[in-house]
């Protein structure tokens, strides 16, 4: 039993970064909740916790003991409601973050059926498209788009994604349909980044030529930092947009957008969930998961 209150105090200290607060939620004094750490450190014979007058951070063998005692606690908690539910209900809070185009389209509208199916669930939904620091920040997992860099997280692929070169169809009666990628020089081009001066373009246009990849970075028309702004410019004919399937396949299967060259087309990357470990994995983070690969596996979903 003493084992399992310093595993829960220091799980109580190491997420909340205070042992006051951990004291409050362990329902202990602050010098109770500092002696059980200590002894847990004591009989480990390690330092897990780095504790200044500012702050209280873990150290590299107190991280991954951390994800331990987090498992653990969480099986107990699964195995109780178990046996006094009847089975294992998902259950707690879970932190997620998405890019924003991204999420706004194909995770938020997802998440209040998730709720009424899983109503012992919470869910924050961060969306940013910056690269946030799963760990340190606290996410239990992120939706990322492309070609993944090795970060030491675990990334199970949820769907394909599709680059494709688009424009309205009155912007092509207008100025004719691209037939090679020298044509793109004739043609009015939406790009995507901070205007760095002419001929700057943005990070690129992928395709595919004698199946090698070929990067084109177009004259920018019009240009903005924003690419939901160049899926408008694109609905509105003001241009060629290159897009992720995901944002304009509905509007291809409407008729609103066409593609163009896709004899050219790079080949697919992906759409992954990564997270700090696979092991483990919490049931309320592997219920999201499955909720979003199920619903992105369906080829039909895309052209919604």
């Amino acid at each position: 039993m003493d084992h399992f209150k310093q595993i829960s105090t220091f799980v109580a200290v190491a997420t909340k970064g205070s042992l006051t607060a951990a004291a409050a939620a362990e329902g202990i004094a602050p010098a109770m909740a500092g002696r059980r750490v200590d002894m847990l450190e004591e009989r480990l014979g390690v330092k897990l916790l780095i504790r200044t007058t500012r702050r209280i951070s873990l150290t590299h063998e107190g991280q991954a003991f951390l994800e331990d005692c987090q498992r653990i606690l969480s099986d107990l908690a699964n195995a109780e409601a178990a046996v006094s539910e009847g089975g294992i209900k998902p259950s707690g809070h879970v932190k997620v973050s998405a890019p924003a185009g991204f999420g706004r389209r194909h995770v938020a509208p997802l998440l209040p059926a998730f709720s009424g199916n899983y109503p012992e669930v919470t869910v924050s939904l961060d969306l940013s498209d910056r690269l946030v620091d799963l760990i340190n920040e606290g996410f239990d997992c992120a939706i990322r788009i492309g070609d993944l860099a090795d970060s030491g997280l675990v990334a199970l692929r949820l769907a394909d994604n599709r680059r494709v070169l688009v424009a309205a169809p009155s912007y092509l009666k207008r100025a004719g349909t691209p037939r090679s990628l020298d044509d793109l020089g004739k043609h009015r081009c939406l790009t995507l980044g901070p205007a760095l001066g002419p001929g700057s373009g943005q990070r690129g246009w992928q395709f595919t030529v004698g199946g090698e990849a070929t990067l084109v970075r177009p004259q920018p028309y019009l240009e903005c930092s924003d690419g939901a702004v160049l899926h408008e410019w694109a609905l509105a004919g003001c241009g060629l947009a290159w897009r992720s399937w995901w944002e304009v396949g509905a509007d291809v299967a409407a008729g609103r957008l066409t593609t163009v060259l896709d004899e050219f087309a790079a080949p697919t990357t992906g759409i992954f969930a990564v997270f700090p470990q696979r092991r483990h994995l919490p049931l309320r983070v592997r219920v999201l998961i499955d909720t979003l690969k199920q619903t992105y596996s369906n080829p039909s979903y895309w052209d919604r």
